[in-house]
């Protein structure tokens, strides 16, 4: 299914639905993000996707993590939240979300990259290669917040 975003656009589509999501800022030993390409938009992400019922929101990003990207993570802190509702997805399928994602750092524990249906690609990428990524300026948000090692989440 394909995805279309938009952030502060007069002409994106109202938005029909709110999913709570989720994002994981996962750094190796030697500061590197993981990182996925999505399927969806064809654009480089943070792993991540909605919450399901009948799970905590920590087993969320447990998750998402390890179905986009084959590694195992633990859930360590909140970096930030993120509801802008000038920012909307719209799917091939008529839905159009409202963003609704709170960011987590996560600890890698294990497992081994290896791609799923929603990411073509994933890879370690070093903060400085960033800037040449194809990335949604929300993700850069969320990763410039866990960056800065806040006192405290972003609340946005």
């Amino acid at each position: 299914m394909g995805r279309v975003d938009y952030i502060d656009d007069p002409e994106a589509p109202t938005a029909n639905s709110v999913v709570p999501s989720v994002v994981a800022i996962v750094r190796d030993g030697v500061g590197r993000i993981l990182l996925i390409h999505k399927t969806d938009n064809n654009l480089w992400a943070l792993p991540g996707g909605g919450h399901e019922i009948g799970e905590s929101i920590s087993e969320t990003v447990v998750r998402e993590v390890k179905e986009e990207t084959g590694y195992d993570v633990a859930v360590e802190a909140i970096t930030g939240t993120y509801t802008n509702p000038r920012h909307v997805m719209a799917y091939d399928d008529g839905e159009v979300r409202q963003q609704f994602s709170i960011a987590f750092r996560a600890r890698l524990i294990g497992g081994q990259a290896r791609t799923s249906s929603e990411s073509s690609e994933v890879e370690w990428v070093r903060p400085e290669d960033l800037p040449a990524l194809d990335l949604h300026p929300s993700m850069r948000l969320r990763i410039q917040h866990a960056l800065e090692d806040r006192n405290s989440p972003f609340l946005g």
